[in-house]
């Protein structure tokens, strides 16, 4: 089950500007498992007890993570005797409250692919670990798949969903998620006059007497809007969605553009 919450802007009543989609939780977990490199394994024992590992991936282009793994390594033994496997992964940078940063756990099972496939396999792997291109060939290291069952993705607090693996395979990672905390940043420090009209004009925020902006995806730009003793978070939709990173700053300032240009209306109509 997934859930969230909406707050009334300032100023705003009843406002029924539509914010946008946001990504789907499939979309989520694509874009964590495509930004990350390290995760926790866990596998299961000889006796058949639980088994968690530190360990490194690389995913492939339809979302399942490769592993390098060593057979000396508790978890690499555990892998040959038992292919069934999870991998926990989140953002241990991101601010806030460890419980309330999005993670995700893929479930499956582990296999060791062949021919063509293998090659791919490793190249995904040293393209996001590429020190393990050295110890690739060595005996005890072994190549594997976690090929995706089902995911959970936890957004934070009371925002969580499973995804199945159709879902999953079929979600593309969000290409903008790797400038994203840059982009937002140089926002907030160059445009913040300009945030503040979007929100008022753009997201229906009239009473809001500042915005900062607090995140972006391929979607939309959320903002923290504060006025009239409120606060609330409002979003505005990118359109069309974005496809690059190069989109960012041309789909940012053309809100701004628009933000401005609705202010510039509203202040030509006469009164009354």
């Amino acid at each position: 089950m997934s859930s969230q919450s909406t707050h009334t802007a300032p100023g705003g009543g009843s406002d029924d500007t539509e914010p946008g989609r946001r990504r789907s939780p499939a979309e989520e977990a694509r874009t964590l498992v495509s930004s990350m490199s390290v995760g926790y394994l866990a596998t299961v024992g000889d006796a058949g007890d639980p088994w968690c590992s530190l360990v490194v991936y690389g995913p492939m282009t339809d979302g399942n993570p490769v592993l390098l793994v060593s057979t000396m390594a508790e978890h690499g033994r555990n892998l040959m005797r038992d292919q069934r496997a999870s991998l926990a992964i989140n953002d241990p940078s991101a601010p806030g409250d460890p419980l309330d940063r999005p993670r995700i756990t893929l479930a499956g099972r582990a296999v060791q692919p062949e021919g063509e496939l293998a090659e791919a396999a490793l190249d995904a792997h040293v393209a996001a670990v590429p020190g393990a291109r050295l110890y690739a060939g060595w005996d005890d290291f072994t190549v594997w798949i976690l090929e995706v069952e089902r995911v959970r993705w936890v957004g934070g607090f009371a925002q969580m969903d499973s995804v199945s693996r159709e879902d999953y395979v079929a979600a593309e990672p969000d290409p903008t998620a790797p400038a994203a905390v840059a982009a937002v940043a140089r926002l907030n420090k160059e445009h913040a006059d300009g945030l503040l009209a979007i929100a008022r004009e753009l997201a229906g925020a009239r009473g809001a007497v500042s915005a900062l902006a607090t995140g972006l995806d391929r979607h939309g730009l959320d903002l923290s809007v504060t006025g009239a003793g409120q606060a609330a978070a409002v979003r505005v939709a990118f359109e069309p969605r974005l496809d690059d990173v190069k989109g960012i700053r041309p789909a940012t300032l053309e809100l701004v553009r628009r933000a401005y240009a609705a202010q510039a209306r509203a202040g030509s109509q006469p009164d009354g």
